[in-house]
């Protein structure tokens, strides 16, 4: 559930006056930038990245983004975006390609993303890692995914199926969404000082409130509309959340990654830190618990002290989480 930032004002601005968006520069790596289609036929900016000097075909990473309607575009080498940061330097330091998709409405991608339901979505995700194929620099035999925030619960929805040596999972969940909102409900409530019997009277509403928003297929206003004593707990739009429509978080609670990751035969590395007040360790240990429960051994929780959902401590990049996240790639993709 990554925070909205300057990048998509910028990109717009220079959408309108038709200048040509900056782009990327690497010292180790070179940057290719193509196309995939989803479900309902709209163009999906892609980004793939190939190492300098490489011979031969290279593994890959494959990233699955978050949920806001940020680019995966990064092409200020100094950001203090976190997960920009590590998406640089894992493409500038892995040695390997690595491929990455901008949701419908971001970037260059065709669409509106305030109004992008999750399936179309989760399509393009697809289609991008279909086109992985098309690439002959790319070891297809060698391929590991790493979803951030929100895409690391699905993120194996984009493989179908295929053959992956490794999932990275970073601040994310394996519960259903309701679940996952009603802590984070009450974890906001707290944060903001509420008294604990305020805390108390709303989330006896909230209870109701995302049942018949997240279950029953009601939009926040339609929900107001048939109880308007609720109207003081919503804090957000009418017809959506975060930026995004409800229809995408009501197709979110209809996925069973209970289901999905307990198909999942491959190593996981879930990676969560103590400071992150977005995913819950309950929402990230899930995916974990689910994994070895099946697989027994196969998947590793670690917990980082004080690190937040952007990967920071101290508002500075967490520097260990880098090597922690590039040795455990190097070992599934011997």
């Amino acid at each position: 559930m990554k925070v909205s930032t300057l990048a998509g004002l910028i990109l717009l601005a220079l959408s309108c006056t038709g200048e040509t968006a900056r782009r990327e520069h690497f010292q180790n790596a070179e940057v290719q930038y193509h196309w995939v289609r989803n479900g309902v036929g709209q163009k999906l900016r892609t980004f793939i990245s190939r190492p300098k000097n490489a011979s031969g075909k290279v593994p890959l990473i494959f990233f699955v983004g978050w949920l806001s309607c940020d680019s995966m575009e990064y092409p200020d080498a100094d950001t203090r975006d976190g997960f920009g940061i590590l998406l640089r330097r894992l493409i500038d330091e892995s040695g390997y390609a690595t491929l990455r998709m901008d949701k419908p409405g971001v970037g260059e991608s065709e669409g509106d993303c305030s109004k992008a339901d999750f399936k179309s979505e989760i399509s393009g995700w697809q289609a991008a890692f279909d086109s992985v194929s098309t690439y002959d620099f790319i070891d297809r035999e060698r391929i590991v995914v790493l979803g951030m925030s929100n895409g690391g619960g699905f993120s194996p929805m984009a493989a179908q199926g295929r053959s992956v040596r490794g999932y990275v999972s970073a601040g994310s969940w394996g519960r259903t969404w309701y679940e996952h909102m009603i802590e984070l409900e009450r974890r906001r409530l707290m944060e903001a000082g509420k008294a604990p019997a305020e805390v108390n009277t709303s989330m006896k509403a909230f209870v109701d409130f995302y049942n018949l928003y997240l279950m029953k297929g009601l939009t926040p206003g339609q929900v107001i509309a048939q109880h308007p004593e609720w109207k003081t707990v919503w804090y957000d739009s009418p017809d959506g959340q975060y930026g995004r429509p409800a229809a995408f978080y009501q197709q979110l609670q209809e996925l069973n990654l209970g289901e999905l990751w307990e198909k999942v035969s491959a190593p996981v590395l879930v990676i969560r830190g103590s400071g992150d007040n977005i995913m819950s360790r309950a929402d990230a240990e899930a995916i974990a618990r689910t994994v070895n429960q099946v697989h027994p051994g196969k998947a590793r929780y670690e917990q980082i002290e004080g690190m937040t959902h952007g990967f920071t401590v101290d508002e500075k990049f967490y520097e260990p989480v880098l090597p922690m996240i590039l040795d455990f790639i190097k070992q599934q993709l011997k």
